[in-house]
């Protein structure tokens, strides 16, 4: 009968999933014609994408998941500007004054491509209007119809003023003019001013007649004055009228050729306003010295107010906008208003700048959501755009760089753009169960997988990939056999015999130096040799943690034995992650068994030293040993159990059927092999199932055994379901070839237990009793006489 070491032993061929070069028509990469570039590898998440990008409904937004490392914002960015290329350029968006409202800038969206010249010809409109004004108002012809205009008041005024002072005359009395005031003068018969002597030798009936005439006089006098203030308040007016007048007629033309030129509502609607605003503030356009009556311009009055604040200019472009913002704060989405240097001076509709809002109108804006998330007001602000569909600009107080303006309320921009959300499956999930606007919002989820089938299909197109890359980047070609190595790497790195990885950065970076190899040997071409040479200088950069492990092991300051048998004592496999690198190495692990009923005590679980999964897996050792040897009475068991000279958290469960043999070996008084390393989980039943990380696990036994010495007995035991995920080193695999070292793959505990304590596990007879020959015959005879003492 053939023994479990010899049944479940597994040979090379089974150890890697090779690509044989030969599959190859080409020498190098540089002989492909077919430079098409697509998504390799991800079907599912192109479909989403096209319908997504299709759909024209506001809440039918994007949400790109999967690992990093997969091209999903490349993609993205692609996707885009190719469905933007198919669409018509948006328009362009501008910000004017309000005339009505100068705190509440108006917008207006005109034609692409209409803002920069608008713009443009009215800086030169305001320039024109400022010399045409001057000139207008400085002709003698215009200077000569004022002053007619005033002759002619003047005229009126006089004609008035010698009736008046005829009328006085005629009554025996002089109009004579003070600083202060007009007077009536009684004359004597001679034609004098009476003096106090000579009036008041008058009669009482003269003066009585004096004084009734002088009232009389004096109320014309002041209707007269009033009659006057009010001629000359008409005069001010005629001539203002005519300057008005003047400055219409003279800029009349100016507007009518830009109105002519750029037919659209909203522009001739600014047009009639701008020029109302310029024929009320004309003296403004006036040098200041020749300003009316020497008046200073209007407070806080600027040219600026007729200017253009181009928001989005989209002259140029050709189809809709594609806009990745990769920093999404509130003000690189929503745009700010620029303050004056003091910080509190008031600012005016031309300090309104736009975000990559504005920018994307009519298009596509892609963002990475763990950034988004990390500006609360940004995420919220973004949203309510969304659902609202238009951009308000807002004060976001948590903004340190914005400044609580309270001085514009600008008219918020409407808003119509496909987003496209770029981040991890935890995150969306988060967003899915707690956010009810992004679910409204967020309708199609672009999901990336890690992985593709490796068919011969899929194989070519990553060797179109790599050539395309190599293109794009200005390598070297790659040779057949480079390109079969870099396969094989991608499946490793899939952890799948039958899989590839598509997370390219990975694939890539390792090309990028293999190039470099390459042109270190002064080659032309990259070799499998200089994708070996980039691998193993990758490993060797980031291998220093390990180094230090194994020399740890070497000089005896952590114990490794790999050879010889212990009670109790079997070498488990963890693996440590340094960020970058990835490397497995043996830990020892004890069991210490006794009478009682405390059951399996982890002393590692006591000290705070394990989590979670590896918990659960203790207790699948304690209902497996209930239920295979104490079904019907409680487990008399007291037990111990630790990773020596462990320090940091164990967890996960990969070692369960590691503790569980220690545990039988304890029981039964059975050495283990110390020459074999286990890694596998447990289920109640005792089926070993699967383990992550398999290949760092095996190498990292194989490189102790080889530092301690190589006995072609040393191995590694792993479950069954793992050999798919098999993709050694080839120094490895030629170990196993060579007959150096072993790699054994075991369905149940109990094909595991022979082949580490070389004696059969045994079968439960029909009295429920294991043979006493057997590993589990000792065992359940052990727990018999641990129960009778216990009873004791």
């Amino acid at each position: 009968m053939q023994t479990a070491e010899m049944r479940c032993k597994l040979p090379v061929s089974a150890l890697a999933e090779r690509c044989d070069p030969r599959m190859f028509s080409f020498h190098t990469t540089k002989e492909l014609t077919d430079r098409t570039q697509g998504m390799i590898g991800q079907e599912r998440a192109v479909k989403a994408m096209e319908m997504g990008l299709d759909i024209q409904d506001e809440n039918y937004h994007m949400f790109l998941t999967g690992a990093s490392g997969l091209g999903k914002t490349t993609y993205a960015r692609r996707k885009a500007t190719e469905a933007a290329e198919k669409r018509q350029v948006p328009a362009d968006w501008i910000y004017t004054y309000s005339f009505e409202d100068p705190r509440r800038p108006k917008v207006m969206s005109i034609p692409a491509g209409m803002a920069e010249p608008f713009a443009k010809d009215i800086k030169e409109l305001i320039e024109d209007l400022q010399e045409e004004i001057a000139s207008t108002l400085r002709s003698k012809s215009f200077e000569r119809k004022k002053v007619s205009m005033a002759e002619k008041h003047e005229k009126v005024i006089n004609e008035h003023w010698e009736k008046l002072e005829e009328e006085a005359a005629a009554k025996g009395f002089a109009l004579e003019k003070t600083e202060e005031d007009i007077v009536a003068v009684p004359l004597k018969e001679d034609g004098e001013a009476h003096s106090d002597e000579s009036y008041n030798e008058l009669s009482k009936s003269r003066q009585d007649y004096i004084m009734e005439e002088s009232q009389t006089i004096t109320r014309q006098v002041n209707d007269f004055l009033r009659q006057q203030q009010v001629a000359k308040r008409i005069l001010r007016r005629q001539l203002r009228e005519a300057d008005e007048q003047m400055v219409q007629t003279s800029i009349q033309g100016f507007i009518s050729t830009l109105k002519d030129e750029y037919v659209n509502e909203g522009l001739h609607k600014f047009l009639s306003d701008m020029e109302k605003d310029v024929i009320q503030h004309w003296q403004e356009f006036l040098p200041a010295k020749e300003t009316q009556e020497g008046r200073p311009a209007v407070s806080g009055f600027s040219f600026c107010r007729y200017e253009i604040n181009i928001l989005v200019n989209n002259s140029g472009n050709s189809g809709a906008p594609v806009v990745y913002e990769s920093h999404p704060t509130y003000v690189n989405l929503f745009g700010k208003v620029e303050i004056g240097r003091n910080g509190g001076s008031p600012t005016d509709f031309s300090h309104i700048r736009g975000g990559a809002l504005h920018r994307a109108n009519g298009g596509f804006l892609i963002l990475h959501a763990a950034e988004l998330m990390s500006h609360p007001f940004a995420w919220k602000a973004l949203k309510r755009a969304m659902r609202l569909g238009h951009i308000r600009l807002e004060t976001p107080y948590e903004d340190s760089d914005i400044f609580a303006s309270t001085y514009l309320e600008p008219e918020p921009v409407p808003f119509q753009a496909k987003v496209l959300l770029v981040g991890t499956n935890a995150l969306y999930q988060k967003l899915q169960k707690e956010d009810e606007t992004f679910r409204k919002l967020f309708k199609v989820k672009v999901d990336f997988t890690t992985t593709m089938e490796r068919t011969k299909e899929n194989i070519w197109q990553y060797a179109t990939f790599l050539a395309c890359f190599c293109d794009n980047k200005r390598l070297r070609p790659l040779t057949s056999e480079a390109v079969a190595r870099l396969i094989d790497y991608s499946t490793r790195e899939a952890g799948h015999q039958r899989k590839l990885s598509v997370k390219f950065h990975e694939v890539t970076s390792l090309l990028i130096e293999a190039d470099y190899w390459a042109g270190q040997k002064q080659s032309a071409i990259i070799e499998q040799e200089h994708v070996h040479a980039a691998l193993k200088e990758t490993n060797y950069r980031s291998a220093q943690p390990e180094a230090a492990i194994h020399e740890a092991i070497e000089d005896g300051t952590i114990n490794i034995a790999t050879s010889g048998e212990k009670i109790g004592q079997i070498n488990a496999l963890v693996v440590a992650h340094t960020g970058d690198y990835s490397f497995g190495y043996p830990t020892r692990v004890t069991a210490r068994t006794y009478a009682g009923s405390g059951g399996i005590v982890n002393i590692d679980r006591e000290s705070q030293l394990t989590g979670a999964f590896h918990t659960k897996g203790l207790h699948t050792l304690t209902s497996y040993l209930q239920a295979e040897f104490a079904s019907d009475r409680p487990l008399p068991l007291a037990a111990s159990i630790t990773f020596e000279q462990s320090y940091h958290l164990v967890d996960g469960d990969s070692a369960s059927s590691t503790e569980l043999y220690a545990l039988l070996s304890s029981l039964a008084e059975v050495p283990l092999r110390q020459d074999i390393a286990v890694t596998g989980a447990v289920n109640q039943f005792g089926d070993v199932q699967a383990i992550g990380e398999v290949n760092e696990k095996i190498e990292g036994f194989y490189y102790v055994c080889k530092k301690q010495g190589l006995t072609k007995t040393q191995g590694v035991i792993i479950p069954t379901q793992n050999i798919k995920h098999l993709m050694l080193r080839n120094e490895i695999r030629r170990a196993v070839e060579a007959g150096d070292f072993h790699i054994w793959a075991v369905n149940t505990v109990k094909e595991g237990m022979e082949i580490l304590m070389s004696e059969h596990a045994g079968e439960v007879g029909e009295n429920g009793f294991y043979a006493s020959n057997t590993v589990y015959g000792n065992v359940q005879q052990r727990l018999m006489e641990m129960a009778e003492k216990h009873q004791e």
